[in-house]
């Protein structure tokens, strides 16, 4: 009797095995498609993996909580654009692609390659971008200055003895300005292949200031904090631009960078300024330094 049982609890675990392949002929499939439920299994799991981590990172990037410059910051959308870059990725921040960019980078930073940029990952990558500045703060000589016109400036009537800038960052500024200006899609105005007098953008805000310049700058906005008005700026160095993306010229209100971040100089920037010389200061869309 129990050797019967056992013979048709067999027969009926073998004709449950045989369901899919009888469903599969039934409807047409063929050997050369012969569903693979190994596999099937192992790739169901993977899929929903990737949507999770797409959709953490599509959180974060509104909602992380972060600390800059002793100022409470929230999420990461602002640094949209630089950390794509960084990733070498054109993906969408909510997309698994971007996701498995973020893994690759991870491991390459020692990080876990969970593919969520998380207050740990984001904070390497800012510290990343901040080692990429300038490293050498010492106050430029006079004879390393030179005096710009003051039609490179965003205020043609800037005071003669803040219109100095470093001459190698000057010549590299005019380089990557004639790139800007050749590139049509900017659609920049222009006279004789100069940035025409009415045009704002690329247009230089600040360049070389002094200490004491700064230390009053420092008096006149006490709570800006370290984020707003470095102690050892590199303006001291005369090879830091503040040049002119959009929105309120050097306002770090999240809703004028919001505006910044988007133009297409700022975008062109990213994408192009490294050729020239120039790396950013992340926090400050305007800001650019010389560092070669």
């Amino acid at each position: 009797m129990k050797n019967m049982i056992k013979i048709h609890l067999l027969g009926s675990l073998a004709s449950l095995a045989m369901v899919p392949f009888i469903l599969w002929f039934t409807l047409g499939g063929s050997h050369s498609e012969l569903p693979n439920l190994k596999n099937e299994s192992n790739v169901k799991p993977t899929v929903m993996v990737r949507e999770t981590t797409a959709a953490k990172n599509a959180t974060l990037k509104n909602e992380l909580s972060w600390t800059f410059g002793g100022r409470p910051q929230r999420g990461w959308y602002l640094y949209d654009l630089l950390i794509r870059k960084t990733l070498n990725t054109q993906s969408e921040s909510g997309s698994a692609d971007f996701a498995a960019a973020v893994g690759v980078w991870q491991k390459e930073m020692g990080l876990d390659p969970s593919g969520v940029l998380d207050e740990d990952s984001f904070m390497k990558m800012v510290a990343q971008w901040q080692n990429y500045r300038l490293k050498d703060r010492t106050l430029a000589q006079p004879d390393q200055l030179l005096t710009a016109p003051s039609s490179d400036f965003y205020d043609p009537e800037r005071l003669i003895e803040l219109r100095q800038l470093e001459r190698r960052t000057y010549t590299a500024y005019k380089r990557m300005l004639a790139a800007a200006i050749a590139d049509q899609s900017l659609g920049l105005q222009r006279v004789r292949g100069e940035l025409a007098p009415d045009e704002r953008y690329f247009k230089i805000i600040s360049a070389y200031r002094s200490r004491e310049y700064q230390d009053r700058l420092r008096r006149e906005s006490p709570n800006a904090g370290s984020a707003g008005l470095a102690v050892n700026s590199p303006h001291f160095t005369g090879r830091a631009l503040d040049i002119y993306v959009g929105g309120e010229p050097v306002d770090t209100r999240d809703s004028n960078r919001a505006i910044q971040v988007n133009t297409p100089v700022y975008k062109w920037l990213v994408r192009n300024a490294e050729r020239f010389g120039f790396r950013p200061y992340f926090y400050e869309p305007w800001h650019w330094e010389y560092v070669r």
